[in-house]
């Protein structure tokens, strides 16, 4: 790859903690590739030959039930990776991945992967420490469908879309409401409803903005 890493991504979970050395031998011929929202990057069932990490944009994994319908596993934002599992052990992908809004990844070479697990140590802890995250991601996905209402489900979704701390701000929402509803276990309807119920909370939804009165409050909600 001839095009420098921006800084940041190498503070992904994946890259974190190698040695220059190791993760430009991991980099070696890996490959930027952008594409439009709703483009397909790869589909369930297909050869896992390549991890990826998340330049800008957002990408969506979701499965297909037996019934036909979609289920919505993850929505990922820059800097997270996917697919090393699958391309580690060389199955099939168990999950659809596609851009849900204009975005860039970085392709990397499954074969390489493997290799450099083999030889390195220092890789092989960076990506068990990668797999636990998107395990950790799931396991509070659950708990949050489980324990949490949908209005709270929302409140947190928003909250997490601002780093300020207090007072009023906006955000803007970062993909359609149908898949922020999916997201969040929801059908489109009840996301609606849990918008119109935040309104008492301060929050007034508009098409893709969303404006708070006081975050601190939300966050507050989202966690009683």
């Amino acid at each position: 790859m001839n095009a420098p890493l921006p800084e940041a991504v190498k503070k992904s979970v994946l890259l974190n903690g190698l040695a220059p050395e190791v993760r430009d031998k991991l980099l070696k011929d890996a490959q930027r590739r952008s594409y439009r929202e709703g483009e397909t990057i790869f589909l369930q069932g297909d050869p896992a030959r390549a991890v990826f990490i998340v330049l800008n944009g957002f990408i969506k994994l979701s499965r297909l039930t037996p019934g036909g319908s979609e289920a919505v596993v993850a929505i990922l934002g820059r800097n997270r990776s996917f697919a090393e599992a699958m391309a580690l052990r060389g199955t099939p992908y168990p999950v659809s991945a596609e851009a849900v809004s204009d975005c860039t990844v970085l392709q990397i070479d499954g074969a390489r992967l493997r290799q450099l697990l083999l030889e390195n140590q220092e890789f092989a802890i960076g990506l068990l420490a990668s797999t636990f995250v998107h395990l950790q991601g799931l396991v509070d996905q659950i708990e949050k469908l489980k324990a949490h209402t949908g209005v709270q489900r929302v409140a947190q979704f928003l909250a997490d879309l601002s780093d300020a701390v207090a007072g009023p701000t906006e955000v803007r929402l970062p993909y359609n409401k149908r898949l922020i509803a999916g997201h969040l276990g929801m059908q489109p309807e009840s996301l609606s409803r849990a918008f119109a119920r935040l309104r008492q909370h301060g929050v007034e939804v508009e098409a893709d903005k969303a404006t708070i009165a006081d975050i601190a409050e939300l966050r507050m909600l989202a966690m009683d």
